[in-house]
């Protein structure tokens, strides 16, 4: 597939901004051992950081496929697995604002080096679990891994390639994030029904390692001028009440642990408020709240924010209805769920001539209510549904939700000043994986209220539909959020011209 310039501009703009945030907290660097950025080695550096995403990717979206059959062999219900998904994200929602931090003090070789270490080594500790608790600790040390790995590769490449080179790396760096969510559901099934889950997380060794060899030959070491002030009041503040708050809200749901969870819960809101009142106290907090004042960057920090909840819930509701509710094999799921990915990436190359036409307002608006229609549909799939159709509205999902990170993640810095630019992807990217954790706790908190009235175990078709329809009723408020937007925002990025 060949993108334009523009095209390929955007797509890293949100590949930037969602994906790999938050590791350019100092604008200049020095290079002590740095290699030069010859046309031959920024190809080399793009490929082992796009190594390292396209590992995270696969990772994420191979899991999703296998959670039935993982629930099986512990011994617990399939809902209860939203607990695997919800660790990692929380490491991320966690860790990513501190990575910028460290490397600039340590160097972003040692730092890059050392966050594929601790992945590889989450993922060694995942597939030796033998319980639940045991996968929601490796999975959090794998998140510790990759909230590092993946915005440091960003820092790693934006500081070693020149500029007129940076288009053509980006090239070399964004197809793993286009690839690995496609390969990803039909590898998982494949694995599970063929081999064991645990080879999911086995194959990052191999890869991991290697990935270490070529970082230490190849990558140079980058720190910055004057590394900034560690908050570590904030982030322990910060990570206190995210942890306690989606843990607290997940196990609400479950049954017997209402009382700890409003326990979690309580603790989660006192840390909140202990964090916003230290935060206006510092100049530099690790979640910059003042950057709400910009009026684009809260619009679509909370639109945005809406949408993510059921973005981060559909890959756990979908496979596990179409391997319980419609019966069929992990292989079978795997090889049906890849029909989002594809939209995705159909969506890439037209969106910056849907904007030019439409603008982010009315483009977030159509956008939001398609993609919000096409999961509240997913709810009324059923087995006799023919295959095509399912793949269809999958795809036209997949398409629109797509289409509207993509704008989230750009207009979100429209009115943001370039000194402030590092604060405010920390910031955004933070609540990027916090929603998506929530999203995942609000589908199984749906899928234990819809089992919950009838005392069953297992949830069937009718929960799913219940859940899909909540999930979806959250994204779609965010047209109240899009409904805000000027007429002309974000004009100088999409080359729009509202008409008078």
């Amino acid at each position: 597939m060949r993108f334009g310039r523009r095209g390929l501009a955007s797509i890293y703009a949100e590949i930037r901004d969602g994906i790999l945030p938050a590791a350019n907290r100092i604008s200049t660097a020095t290079r002590t051992d740095a290699i030069a950025a010859t046309p031959r080695s920024y190809r080399v550096t793009a490929l082992i950081i796009a190594c390292a995403l396209f590992m995270e990717q696969m990772d994420a979206t191979v899991l999703a496929t296998a959670l039935p059959t993982m629930a099986r062999d512990f011994g617990v219900p399939a809902t209860s697995m939203s607990s695997a998904l919800t660790s990692y994200l929380l490491a991320l929602a966690i860790f990513i604002p501190a990575s910028g931090v460290l490397a600039d003090k340590f160097g972003s070789r040692a730092i890059f080096r050392a966050a594929i270490l601790i992945f590889v080594g989450g993922s060694l500790l995942c597939g030796q679990a033998t319980s639940l608790p045991f996968m929601m600790v490796a999975r959090f040390v794998q998140g510790l891994g990759g909230a590092m790995m993946i915005p440091i590769g960003r820092l790693v490449l934006l500081r070693s390639v020149a500029k007129e080179d940076m288009v053509s790396a980006m090239s070399w760096l964004i197809m793993p994030a286009l690839i690995g969510p496609i390969m990803g559901p039909p590898v998982g099934g494949l694995i599970v029904t063929y081999l064991d889950w645990r080879w999911i997380f086995w194959l990052n060794l191999p890869v991991g390692l290697l990935g270490v060899v070529l970082v230490t030959r190849y990558i140079g070491e980058v720190r910055g001028e004057r590394p900034v002030r560690f908050d570590f009041a904030g982030f322990v503040l910060s990570g206190v009440s995210l942890g306690c708050l989606l843990f607290g809200f997940e196990m609400s749901s479950r049954p017997g642990e209402f009382v700890d969870a409003l326990v979690l819960i309580a603790i989660g809101l006192v840390a909140g408020i202990g964090y916003i009142a230290h935060a206006r106290r510092r100049s530099d907090p690790i979640l910059d709240l003042s950057l709400l004042r910009y009026t684009s960057f809260r619009l679509s920090l909370i639109g945005g924010s809406l949408t993510r909840v059921t973005q981060g819930a559909q890959p756990f509701l979908l496979p596990m209805m179409l391997q319980l509710g419609f019966g069929m094999t992990a292989a079978a799921s795997g090889a049906i769920t890849v029909a989002g990915a594809i939209g995705s990436l159909a969506m890439k190359g037209l969106a910056p001539r849907i904007l030019r036409r439409f603008g982010f307002r009315r483009s977030l608006i159509v956008g939001g209510l398609g993609a919000s229609l096409g999961y509240a549909i997913c709810g009324a799939f059923r087995p006799d549904w023919p295959i095509p159709a399912i793949f269809a509205v999958l795809m036209s999902a997949g398409f629109f939700m797509s289409f509207q990170f993509s704008a989230y993640n750009t207009i979100a810095y429209d009115e943001v000043p370039k000194t402030r630019m590092s604060a405010a992807t920390s910031f955004y990217a933070t609540f990027q994986q916090l929603m998506l954790s929530l999203g995942i706790c609000v589908g199984a908190a749906a899928l234990h209220m819809g089992m919950l009235g009838t005392g069953r175990t297992r949830p069937e078709l009718g929960d799913f539909t219940l859940a899909f329809l909540v999930v979806t009723a959250v994204s779609m408020s965010a047209t109240i959020w899009n409904m805000r937007f000027a007429a002309d925002a974000g004009a100088d990025m999409s080359g729009h011209r509202a008409r008078a």
